[in-house]
C-alpha cells in the first residue's frame, strides 16, 4: 500500500505533466488517509483543469476551512470560480472575510465592488478605488470610475482619478473630472498643464457637453450658449409636458399657493440666509406658503425657527413621482425649485407634472438642463435680454436683485482686532472669502499682478483645506510673493465670520463664478468688494448686489480695470473710507438688505405668473415693476 507522501506526489507528478485524470485517481485515494489543506487545494486545481468549476469551489472552501497560513488564498479562489459561475450570493458570503486583503488586490476588489454594487450597496466599497484605479486592467478601471463618490474635496476621489487618467490620458471625462478635483484644493500646476487642452476641446469637440456638469461647467466656461447644451438630453422629459401642465384640472383659489422645494431648509445653510426673512415676511392673506423639504435630518437635530417658515412637507424619504404627487395633492399652483444642478438638488421632480407653474430660483446660477421649467427668477444683471436665447427658461425679472437678504439675522459685532487675526495694522488689507475652489487660475495671477503693484499690501485668504492652502502658497511664493504678506484664515461661526469681515480693507471677489452669499456678508459687514463684469449668470451676481446697495463703481470692465481698481483703492485710503461709509448709509436704505421690498417684488412676480397660467397662456418673459424707492430706513437697529 502506498503511503500518503507518495500518493500525494504521484497527484502532484501528473498534474503537473497535465496528466489530470491520473492526479484525480491519486488524489481520491489519498483522500481514504490524508484529508489536509494542501491535498483539497491540489484537488482543487485539479477540478479546475478538468472543468468540474463548481466541485473545484467547494474543495477551495474545505481546503480553507482547515486554516493554515494559505486559507485566504483558498476564499478567494472560490470566490473568483464562484462570481464566474454566477454564483452571487456563496461568492459575496467567501469574500466578506476577504475585505482587507482586497484592498490590496484588485481582482477581489472588482469581483467583492462588482457584487456589492449589484446590491446597491455602493458606499460599502468605496475603500477599493485606490486598487481598482492602480490596476492595470481596463475593467478594474472602468469600475473605479462608476465608485466615485462625484465630490471632488474627497481624498481618495482626487487620488483615484489622477490613477486612472495616467492609464487613460484620452479619456475626455477623466481629464473633466481631473480638473473638477484638482480646481477643488487649487492645484494650479495641474490646471496649468491642462488648460491649453481645456480650451482645444471646449472650441472643437461637442463631445465635452456630454461629458461635464452644468454645476462645475459654470466654474470655467461663460459661453453661454455652450452652458446651456452641456448634459442636454432632448428626450428628459415628453416635449407634451409643460401643455400638459397648464391645462390639467387645477382650482384655483382666493391665495396664491406657493410651494418650495429644496435640501437647504435648516438655518445655518446659505439659502436660508437669504431666504428665511422673505418667508417670514409673505403676506399671509394672499399667499399660502408650503415647504417640500427633503433636507437631510443630521441638520435638523439642533435647528430652530422653522416654524416661521410656512407648512413643512417631508419628501425626503419619496421618489420623484411620489414627491410629484404629494405636491399635486397640496394643489400647489406655483412650485419653486431651489438646487437645480447644486450637489443633493432633485430637480427631476418637476419632470412628473407637480404644478401648472413651475419655477427655477436662487440655487443654481444658470439654466437648469432638462427640466421641465417655465421661469427663471433673475434681473436685469444676471440676466440680460442677450441671454435671452441661451436658457430653456422664461425670464422672470425682478426689478433691483434676484437675491433676497436676512438683514434681521445677521449681528455686526466688533469681536476682533487685526492681531487676533494676525494681520499687520499698518498693512492694507485685500480679502477673500469666497471657496477657494472659485479662485480660477486667471483669478489669481491677476491677484499676483495686485500684490506685486501693491508692496504695502496682504492678502488674507479663508481657506478650508490643507491642502488648498498648500496650494495656493506655492502658486503664490513661486511668483515671488513674500509668505508673510500671505494671511490664511479657517472657517469660524457665522456671527464670528461677519464680525471679522471688517478687518479687510476690500474684498476681491472671485471670476468667472463671483461670491453670491458672501458678497452680500462682506457688503452687510461694511466691506466694499471688486468684482469684474460677467458673460454668464454665475459671473454676473456681485454687480446685482453692487448695484443694489448703490456702490456701482466697484464693478470693473475686465482684468485691466480690476486691477486699476484694486490699485487706486489702494493708493486711495480716503476713497475706501469713503466707500465704507456709503455702504453704512445705503445698508438700511437701498433694496440689497431691504427683506420686506424684495417680498413684495416676488409676490408680484406670483401674481404675474399666476394671471397667465388661469389665461392658459403659455410662460413668456416677465419684468416685475419697481416699488417707488424708499426715502427712509426700512430698519432701526436695536429698536
Amino acid at each position: 500500500m502506498l503511503s500518503p507522501q507518495t500518493l500525494f506526489s504521484d497527484a502532484s507528478k501528473s498534474f503537473h505533466r497535465g496528466h489530470f485524470t491520473e492526479a484525480l485517481t491519486s488524489l481520491n485515494k489519498l483522500l481514504d488517509h490524508s484529508k489536509d489543506a494542501k491535498t483539497y487545494s491540489l484537488l482543487a486545481r485539479t477540478l479546475v483543469a478538468l472543468g468540474f468549476r463548481e466541485d473545484a469551489a467547494r474543495t477551495y472552501v474545505l481546503a480553507a476551512e482547515l486554516g493554515g497560513s494559505r486559507a485566504e488564498d483558498h476564499y478567494a479562489e472560490a470566490m473568483k470560480i464562484y462570481f464566474d459561475l454566477g454564483h452571487d450570493d456563496l461568492a459575496l458570503s467567501l469574500g466578506r472575510p476577504l475585505l482587507q486583503r482586497a484592498q490590496k488586490d484588485p481582482e477581489l476588489a472588482f469581483i467583492i465592488t462588482s457584487l456589492f454594487m449589484k446590491r446597491g450597496e455602493k458606499d460599502m466599497v468605496r475603500v477599493f478605488l485606490p486598487a481598482l484605479s492602480m490596476s492595470e486592467n481596463s475593467q478594474h478601471n472602468s469600475l473605479a470610475f462608476l465608485l466615485l463618490t462625484g465630490t471632488p474635496e474627497n481624498d481618495r476621489d482626487r487620488e483615484s482619478v489622477a490613477n486612472l487618467l495616467s492609464r487613460m490620458p484620452n479619456s475626455l471625462i477623466l481629464i473633466m473630472a481631473h480638473l473638477v478635483a484638482q480646481r477643488e484644493v487649487n492645484n494650479y500646476v495641474e490646471m496649468e498643464r491642462l488648460q491649453p487642452r481645456l480650451e482645444r476641446i471646449a472650441s472643437n469637440d461637442r463631445r465635452l457637453l456630454g461629458v461635464e456638469t452644468p454645476f462645475y461647467n459654470l466654474h470655467w466656461l461663460t459661453d453661454e450658449a455652450m452652458n446651456k447644451l452641456v448634459s442636454h438630453k432632448a428626450d428628459a422629459f415628453p416635449a407634451s409636458h409643460p401643455q400638459e401642465r397648464l391645462t390639467m384640472p387645477h382650482i384655483w383659489g382666493q391665495k396664491i399657493r406657493i410651494g418650495y422645494l429644496s435640501s437647504d431648509f435648516w438655518s445655518q445653510h446659505a439659502t436660508m440666509k437669504l431666504f428665511r426673512a422673505v418667508l417670514a415676511a409673505h403676506d399671509p392673506d394672499r399667499f399660502e406658503v408650503t415647504l417640500f423639504c427633503y433636507t437631510d435630518p443630521i441638520h435638523l437635530e439642533h435647528d430652530t425657527g422653522r416654524e416661521n417658515w410656512g407648512r413643512i412637507v417631508n419628501v425626503r424619504d419619496l421618489s420623484y413621482p411620489a414627491t410629484a404627487q404629494v405636491i399635486r395633492d397640496h394643489n400647489i399652483d406655483i412650485l419653486v425649485e431651489m438646487k437645480g444642478h447644486t450637489r443633493g438638488g432633485r430637480p427631476g421632480i418637476l419632470n412628473f407634472k407637480a404644478a401648472p407653474v413651475q419655477v427655477a430660483w436662487l440655487g443654481f446660477p444658470g439654466t437648469t438642463v432638462n427640466i421641465d421649467l417655465d421661469y427663471i427668477i433673475g434681473d436685469h444683471y444676471v440676466l440680460p435680454d442677450a441671454s435671452k436665447p441661451h436658457y430653456w427658461e422664461k425670464f422672470c425679472r425682478l426689478p433691483e436683485t434676484y437675491q433676497p437678504n436676512d438683514p434681521y439675522e445677521r449681528p455686526r459685532r466688533d469681536l476682533f482686532t487685526r492681531a487676533d487675526a494676525n494681520l499687520p495694522d499698518d498693512a492694507f488689507v485685500f480679502g477673500s472669502f469666497n471657496a477657494t475652489r472659485k479662485i480660477s487660475l486667471a483669478n489669481i495671477n491677476l491677484w499676483i499682478k495686485l500684490l506685486k503693484a501693491t508692496p504695502k499690501s496682504v492678502l488674507w485668504i479663508m481657506c478650508k483645506s490643507n491642502d488648498s492652502r498648500d496650494n495656493i502658497l506655492r502658486k503664490l511664493t513661486t511668483a515671488g510673493i513674500e509668505t508673510r504678506r500671505i494671511v490664511f484664515t479657517k472657517v469660524v461661526s457665522y456671527e464670528e465670520h461677519l464680525a471679522r469681515l471688517s478687518l479687510a480693507d476690500v474684498g476681491l471677489d472671485t471670476y468667472p463664478y463671483n461670491g453670491h452669499t458672501t458678497t452680500s456678508e462682506q457688503l452687510w459687514a461694511g466691506l466694499p468688494v471688486l468684482t469684474m463684469k460677467g458673460q454668464h449668470f454665475a459671473s454676473r451676481v456681485s454687480e446685482s448686489l453692487l448695484n443694489a446697495i448703490g456702490v456701482p463703481e466697484l464693478i470693473a470692465k475686465d482684468e485691466a480695470d480690476y486691477l486699476k481698481r484694486a490699485v487706486e483703492l489702494y493708493e486711495n485710503p480716503q476713497e475706501v473710507k469713503a466707500l465704507r461709509a456709503r455702504l453704512e448709509e445705503n445698508r438700511l436704505v437701498k433694496p440689497l438688505f431691504d427683506a420686506e421690498r424684495f417680498c413684495r417684488h416676488l409676490e408680484t412676480a406670483y401674481e404675474m405668473m399666476a394671471d397667465r397660467a388661469r389665461q392658459k397662456l403659455a410662460p413668456d418673459h416677465l419684468d416685475v415693476p419697481a416699488l417707488p424707492p424708499r426715502t427712509a430706513p426700512f430698519l432701526i437697529e436695536g429698536a
